[in-house]
């Protein structure tokens, strides 16, 4: 579909939320419904996240709950992220490393 008319509908569906005639669990299911894909990421975009975040390979692994094998594998192009990882790496190129903040002890 069409990203404008989805975003478009998208709103509409969120205007009728706002105002109590769609409830919560529906807003919920048409908001995954909604989601872009994970874009699929070559090994040099994956470097250049881990680096716009300033982490070592084992920290940057560390934060997405992977080992540091896993994410040299994917800055040489041995292996590609999918599922979460991918979806993690998304998150964390849009948001840096901030995604965590809520998660970190202290």
């Amino acid at each position: 579909m069409n990203k404008s008319i989805l975003k478009t509908i998208h709103e509409s569906v969120k205007g009728l939320h706002d105002i109590g005639l769609v409830d919560a669990t529906t807003m919920r299911k048409f908001d995954a419904q909604c989601l872009e894909p994970a874009e699929k990421l070559s090994k040099l975009q994956i470097k250049k996240i881990r680096l716009k975040v300033k982490a070592s390979q084992p920290v940057f692994a560390e934060y997405l709950n992977v080992s540091p094998a896993t994410v040299k594998k994917w800055e040489s192009g041995e292996k590609h992220p999918n599922g979460a990882s991918l979806r993690l790496l998304q998150l964390v190129k849009h948001d840096g490393l901030n995604v965590f903040k809520n998660i970190q002890s202290g």
